[in-house]
């Protein structure tokens, strides 16, 4: 049987909130751009021009360009390239659940060699109570930095990273799921915030183009999502996750827990073969769940659903970990399984 770390994931209200309090004013410290708060866009003439609308070829072909309408953002951070993390409030029109994503595109997204592509998303998600903040739009994890240098090297894809909210509040727990008489943040989730990306950047219409990544509690999410809207989502990138749904508010619904849970859902994928999706789980060795995830993966790693394993050597369970080893292997695995952007015809 599989061991579920709830005290990890499940601290106090009292500690949630110390929690929230130390990331907040941390990510404060870290928003040092002189133009915080001033609007930015994402746009560029030649995607958003009528000859990129009649334009032809493999980019075209596989790209879908933004449908709005187009959101208002304003910049939260700004990297030393000079790319921009822009900050918006999102009304869910599937969930209801009205919240702040913050979103990052690289260099790559605005050169005209790639004017007519679409780019492929990563949506990130933090640990932690993941409200009102998502640690990830912060430059001191380096997480775009790092993505900005690794797909110089070749060593990953060019993302479009989201960052969503995690939670509708800093009280409980809702596991990226649609719990009854909850917000809907599983809704929230796989809908409403991959429309709000189709909206306003240039996507790609396969799956390939579309992963999550998250550590702990967030990785538990993506972990989820993806198994659960395979048609969706291709991709994870899980570190330090838990592998079965344990929020307190599942109380009295347990067939939906069920319908929640990663171990029934890659039964699921398994028994119908498919769609593929590839999930790199990341542990570091002073952290426990370890044997967990290889249990998952002996379990369910088959078939269908395609796993590997990272295992930091000297690492916590934090971010500060789990950022730069995503360089050791799982950053490039899944950006070979996906698809990049096209130069143009």
């Amino acid at each position: 049987m599989n061991r579920r770390r709830t005290n990890r994931r499940r601290p106090s209200p009292t500690a949630l909130a110390a929690t929230a309090a130390a990331l907040t004013s941390a990510l404060l410290l870290s928003a040092c751009s002189s133009d915080e708060g001033a609007p930015v866009t994402f746009d560029s003439p030649a995607s958003s021009s009528d000859t990129a609308r009649q334009a032809k070829g493999p980019a075209a072909d596989k790209t879908r360009l933004p449908t709005g309408p187009r959101s208002h953002f304003t910049t939260e951070n700004t990297l030393e390239d000079g790319t921009k993390i822009g900050v918006t409030t999102l009304k869910g029109k599937k969930s209801g659940f009205t919240g702040k994503v913050w979103v990052w595109a690289p260099k790559q997204y605005f050169d005209p060699k790639y004017a007519h592509s679409g780019f492929p998303v990563l949506i990130a998600l933090p640990g932690g109570p993941g409200y009102p903040n998502n640690y990830w739009m912060g430059t001191d994890l380096k997480l775009e930095s790092s993505i900005a240098t690794w797909s110089k090297q070749g060593k990953s894809l060019p993302f479009i990273v989201v960052m969503p909210v995690l939670n509708p509040d800093a009280k409980n727990y809702y596991d990226g799921s649609d719990i009854p008489g909850q917000p809907k943040m599983g809704t929230w989730m796989t809908d409403d915030v991959p429309d709000f990306v189709k909206a306003n950047f240039r996507t790609f219409k396969s799956r390939d183009g579309w992963a999550f990544m998250g550590s702990s509690s967030g990785g538990f999410v993506g972990l989820k999502s993806v198994l659960q809207r395979p048609e969706k989502f291709r991709a994870v990138i899980a570190s330090g996750p838990d592998t079965v749904p344990d929020s307190p508010l599942w109380a009295g619904h347990e067939k939906e827990r069920q319908a929640n849970n990663p171990e029934k859902l890659a039964r699921h994928l398994i028994d119908r073969n498919g769609p593929e999706v590839d999930i790199a789980f990341q542990i570091g060795t002073k952290e426990s769940g370890q044997a967990n995830l290889r249990s998952f993966m002996k379990a369910y790693g088959k078939g269908p659903v395609k796993t590997r394993l990272n295992v930091i050597q000297g690492g916590g369970h934090n971010a500060r970990s789990y950022v730069p080893a995503m360089a050791d292997g799982p950053i490039q695995w899944i950006s070979e399984h996906m698809q990049g952007p096209i130069p143009n015809s």
